[in-house]
């Protein structure tokens, strides 16, 4: 993102910018966060020990596609898209909120507090720790959109629970509801936010020597979003699967995320903590990398092109 000194973006470049990214990794990932959702949200064993591999794969058949899983080709992967409007505005929203306002936190931390970071952790460490750190803070307030999220996956993955009620429909008869498992989506955001934006500025500050961060080229954001992306994911994902099963829960029969934890260990094992993480790493890595990549790429992009055009005032230099 913006660097941690040298100019600061303007508003518009980082809306359209994060705004873009959001939009792209939505049409190209949407079916294979659908099945990352429906693995994390299977209870059973899909290979059975004792049981024949191909009862298995039909398990696996059944989980990912659920009703169309003996359909066609086509219906089976169409199927993958369910909840697109819901998913729609939870996702660009959610790329506009975190990497277009993780730099106005940053901008404010190096302004009000560059000096005690660099203090603690030394000039280097310091401006990576202002990257995680803010990253952390805009991840916490993420909470708000929240119930897009919640109906996202219910469509992905519980899709009988909506049925028959539009959106507003379900606002009004759910409440607060939709906020169900906030605490816990928080408790993750906080450590993955900061993984992912501390991840990708220790690449660029450690591996490549960037000064100016939005000076990096295409190579180096896509490598530094691989170093965040992992990081992200790795730290993020026990408590991701808690805060999927909460949400995926129906309206009416809720669970506390102490009593999923608990069952989770005494049904299922302490390795049910890290269920889909193979397709996350595999595959949702890749989005995220796709994202952030697109984002950091085209933010200053954008920036520049703006300032070219007359259509923005020469930005100003953040401290």
């Amino acid at each position: 993102m913006s660097p941690p000194s040298g100019k600061s973006e303007s508003g518009l470049a980082r809306l359209l910018g994060s705004g873009t990214s959001g939009i792209l990794e939505l049409f190209i990932f949407h079916p294979i966060d659908t099945v990352a959702k429906r693995l994390m949200t299977n209870p059973n064993k899909v290979f059975v020990s004792g049981a024949p591999f191909s009862q298995g794969l039909r398990n696996l058949d059944t989980v990912i596609f659920k009703n169309a899983s003996s359909a066609s080709v086509l219906r089976k992967y169409t199927s993958l898209f369910p909840g697109l409007g819901y998913a729609g505005g939870y996702k660009v929203l959610q790329r506009i909120y975190k990497y277009g306002g993780q730099p106005y936190v940053k901008d404010y931390l190096n302004v009000h507090h560059k000096d005690t970071f660099y203090r603690i952790f030394g000039e280097k460490s310091g401006k990576t720790i202002i990257h995680a750190t803010a990253g952390s803070i805009i991840g916490i307030g993420e909470v708000a959109l929240l119930p897009l999220d919640v109906l996202k996956i219910k469509r992905q993955t519980a899709p009988e629970t909506l049925k028959g009620r539009n959106i507003f429909k379900i606002f009004w008869d759910e409440g607060l509801g939709l906020y169900r498992g906030g605490l816990w989506t928080a408790a993750r955001n906080a450590p993955g936010s900061f993984a992912l934006f501390g991840g990708s500025a220790f690449v660029k500050e450690y591996l490549f020597g960037l000064k100016d961060y939005s000076k990096a080229t295409f190579f180096q954001n896509f490598c530094a979003s691989i170093g965040g992306a992992i990081a992200s994911i790795s730290v993020a994902q026990p408590l991701d699967v808690v805060k999927t099963r909460i949400q995926n829960r129906p309206f009416d029969a809720p669970e506390s995320g102490v009593q999923i934890i608990k069952n989770m260990i005494k049904y299922e094992g302490t390795t049910s903590f890290f269920k889909g993480i193979t397709p996350k790493l595999i595959v949702i890595g890749p989005k995220l990398v796709f994202s952030f990549t697109v984002a950091q790429q085209l933010i200053p992009l954008l920036d520049n092109f703006f300032v070219a055009q007359g259509i923005i005032s020469k930005p100003t230099q953040s401290l």
